[in-house]
């Protein structure tokens, strides 16, 4: 008797487990449901990002700078023969 109601409460166990999840999926894979309350559109509500160029800019900008300080160190590196890592220490 106790070996059945073993068996019948792992099945109700692993029935459990996959029964609801809490989503609703309009196909498998595709679960995804915004939160109560978010808009159907971003643009133009509280959750659009609003990117300032500058920010966007930043990446590019240092990128920039790397490849200048690049040229740097291989142009001393052609004229010396030495490698140098810290450009403020290539004398001009």
């Amino acid at each position: 008797m106790t070996l059945a109601g073993a068996g019948v409460l792992s099945l109700a166990l692993v029935g459990g487990a996959s029964a609801y999840d809490g989503t609703n999926c309009k196909a498998p894979g595709n679960c995804w449901e915004p939160k109560p309350g978010y808009p159907d559109k971003v643009a133009g509500s509280k959750y659009d990002p609003k990117h300032d160029p500058k920010e966007l800019n930043k990446q590019s900008e240092s990128i920039k700078a790397m490849e200048a300080r690049n040229a740097q160190r291989v142009a001393n590196f052609e004229k010396t023969g030495k490698w140098v890592y810290d450009v403020s220490k290539i004398p001009n």
